[in-house]
């Protein structure tokens, strides 16, 4: 099987990669194996279970070997050159090495992917996805408040609960949660992270749209670390990001469209004014898992984003 693994990551990587059009026909039995792509799977569907097994497994790799690998198949929301060579040649660039070194490297990393994929599991995704996350933070008050609201997906038929965490860290003591509708929560917090699960009222059938909204209420403004960082576990379509600082026109926020979390070092963010009302508002869509989406306004994103990952 690894064999033939290695032979269908290395056509998977040709062209757009995973971005491809008709994905299901670049996707043959072992790569459909390894990634849990069943026959009921549709183009949707099943090019999410491939980038959340792909993007998994990348995880795993060497870290002088992650860039190319996410390069390679088009992992990488700023690597997404329509050509594999294209690609190629931007991590060359970025690494100041020649295309012949980073071909050497994506041949390596699709060997140690094969290798992978045949002695580890893939992790449970509980046959769900996100539509759409919807969060709007506001900072203006002597209590920050936090707003999250979900539109999941289910992709499996009898869907019973949802796992899921804020997209800023805290301190589970400093925080009041309340769930304004959708279900049923429980709280299965670390004392240093919130983590819930959300029931809904109904098993949730195979395409079934649900939606909950959860408010999060801070104990003071020091509680409140200053940045909303999203490291999804699992594919999202939209997540679409408000900030609130009241009058605060100079202020300066950097912000992350899927970078990756490098350690010792700060990823790659872009800087943004909030308006003359003191807001910003940022969209991020096609999201990938263990990629760092949404803002921050003070202290290193390095040690924010281990927090909300």
């Amino acid at each position: 099987m690894t064999t033939n693994l290695v032979r269908e990551l290395k056509t998977l990587r040709k062209g757009r990669g995973v971005h491809a059009g008709r994905i299901v026909d670049k996707v043959g039995p072992a790569l459909a194996a390894a990634c849990g792509i069943t026959g009921a799977d549709g183009p949707a569907a099943a090019r999410q279970k491939l980038v959340t097994r792909l993007t998994e497994l990348v995880e795993q790799l060497p870290e002088d070997l992650q860039l190319a690998a996410r390069a390679a198949f088009g992992l990488a929301p700023e690597i997404r050159h329509p050509l594999y060579q294209e690609r190629v040649n931007w991590v060359a660039m970025a690494i100041d090495r020649d295309a012949r070194t980073v071909r050497r490297r994506v041949d390596e990393a699709v060997d140690q992917l094969a290798d992978l994929a045949a002695t580890t599991t893939r992790r449970d995704d509980g046959g769900w996805h996100v539509a759409e996350l919807v969060v709007s933070v506001s900072l203006d008050e002597e209590q920050p408040e936090v707003l999250e609201r979900y539109q999941v997906v289910a992709d499996q038929d009898g869907v019973e609960s949802l796992e899921f965490a804020p997209v800023f860290p805290a301190r589970r003591r400093d925080v009041d949660v309340h769930l304004l509708y959708g279900g049923t929560m429980q709280d299965r917090s670390a004392p240093e992270r919130p983590c819930f699960v959300l029931f809904p009222a109904e098993p949730l059938a195979r395409g079934k749209a649900h939606e909950f909204l959860v408010r999060y209420r801070l104990r003071n403004r020091d509680a409140m670390h200053p940045c909303v960082l999203h490291v999804p576990e699992r594919p999202c379509d939209a997540f679409d990001l408000r900030l609130r600082f009241g009058q605060d026109r100079k202020r300066i926020v950097r912000t992350f469209d899927g970078v990756l979390r490098r350690s010792g070092a700060e990823p790659n963010g872009l800087q943004q004014a909030v308006d003359r009302a003191g807001d910003l508002h940022l969209r991020f869509r096609r999201l990938l898992p263990g990629l760092v989406y949404g803002a921050r306004w003070g202290e290193s994103v390095v040690c924010s984003a281990r927090r909300a990952s």
